[in-house]
């Protein structure tokens, strides 16, 4: 399976932002410029990039169609992106937008029945399914909905393995505790997701803080790793990611 570095941007009010685990009140800005840092992803090599609307995510309806037109038109670069996918309409919109891939996530995890009809509809290629996760004291990992405020009934590893099933191609998975916390991914985590997943890109999200941990989510058999804190700090150089 191929690997691919998605260096990141999470938008909030125009604003490149990072959120600590999912928080709005701990939030770090890092400047208005969106565009340029695509294009400098572009310049680097990269081939796609993660976008996220959080505005969106927290009160629904995709805001960043124009921004994602300008990044798909004028860098080259192919976009997966989400924030607040209600609907089939919203998958549609943000595809003809210039996206290549949605995003969906807490709609993946209340809703599988609609996923299930647009990974036939759209196709498999153009879904990206984002499960964010929390482990319990149990080993557990389940599936906190709602902010991360409550907890849906169904498991990660039966739902991932479900889509999957249903011929999921891309899953994004967060593991909520090391979300922005620079504190390394959970290589666990994702060595038993690709080994639950056969055949499934699994991108790891969360934590990565370095060129090593990049190398490490390849090794454990991820399709790709999304790269957002570590970039926007300078921990890490998104040529050096590339190379590996």
């Amino acid at each position: 399976m191929s690997f691919t570095v998605y260096p990141a941007l999470d938008i909030r009010e125009g604003r490149v932002v990072r959120l600590l685990q999912g928080d709005y009140g701990k939030q770090t800005t890092y400047g208005d410029d969106p565009l340029p840092r695509a294009q400098a992803f572009a310049d680097a090599g990269a081939t796609w990039m993660h976008l996220v609307d959080l505005d969106a995510a927290k009160a629904g309806g995709y805001t960043l169609a124009p921004l994602l037109a300008q990044i798909s038109s004028q860098t080259g670069l192919k976009v997966q992106t989400g924030g607040g996918v209600r609907g089939r309409d919203d998958v549609a919109r943000i595809l003809d937008a210039g996206a290549s891939r949605v995003v969906i996530g807490s709609l993946a995890v209340r809703e599988p029945e609609a996923l299930l009809q647009w990974l036939q509809e759209f196709g498999a290629e153009r879904l990206t399914i984002a499960l964010d996760t929390r482990q319990g004291e149990d080993g557990v990992w389940r599936l906190p909905v709602h902010g991360w405020t409550e907890t849906a009934d169904v498991t990660l590893d039966v739902l991932a393995h479900r889509y999957a099933e249903a011929g999921m191609k891309h899953l994004l998975c967060t593991d909520i505790a090391r979300d922005g916390m620079l504190s390394g991914p959970n290589i666990a985590l994702y060595t038993h997701l690709a080994r639950l997943l056969p055949g499934v890109a699994v991108q790891a999200s969360g934590g990565v803080r370095d060129v090593a941990d990049v190398r490490a989510a390849k090794e454990a058999g991820c399709g790709g790793a999304v790269l957002g804190k570590a970039l926007l700090e300078g921990h890490l150089q998104l040529d050096e990611a590339l190379a590996c």
